[in-house]
């Protein structure tokens, strides 16, 4: 069994994974119902598919923090760290397609005296 960790945003995702028959679940629900949009199961899948991995493995994942999209890409990238620890050389492969990089961008913090991190209170000059 090979465990390895994804994150995106806020969200933090443990990966196991096994050999078996493709059955990925997520937060002991079905991978289906936990991530209902087809570009999220896409993206989680990705890593498999462009290593011919897919349908050899059983992954079971636990993830929280974040919302739909930042946990279906720390999925992502556990994922692509567990291939790699299982096959070094899958790495070049992966990296090529951006799978190995964590995405550092999160949300800027609000700012006192504004009304988001960036947006300000309307200017009066009177």
């Amino acid at each position: 069994m090979i465990n390895n960790s994804g994150r995106r945003k806020a969200a933090i995702a443990r990966i196991y994974m096994k050999d078996g028959n493709g059955k990925i679940e997520v937060n002991n629900r079905s991978f289906d119902s936990y991530f209902p949009l087809e570009w999220h199961r896409s993206s989680i899948e990705s890593p498999l598919r462009i290593t011919d991995n897919y349908g050899k493995f059983d992954i079971s994942v636990n993830v929280r923090g974040g919302g739909q999209s930042g946990q279906a890409e720390a999925v992502r990238l556990g994922i692509a760290k567990a291939l790699v620890d299982l096959n070094a050389e899958l790495k070049p492969t992966l990296r090529a397609a951006g799978f190995m990089t964590r995405d550092s961008r999160v949300v800027e913090r609000k700012k006192s005296g504004q009304k988001k991190a960036r947006k300000r209170f309307q200017f009066s000059k009177r």
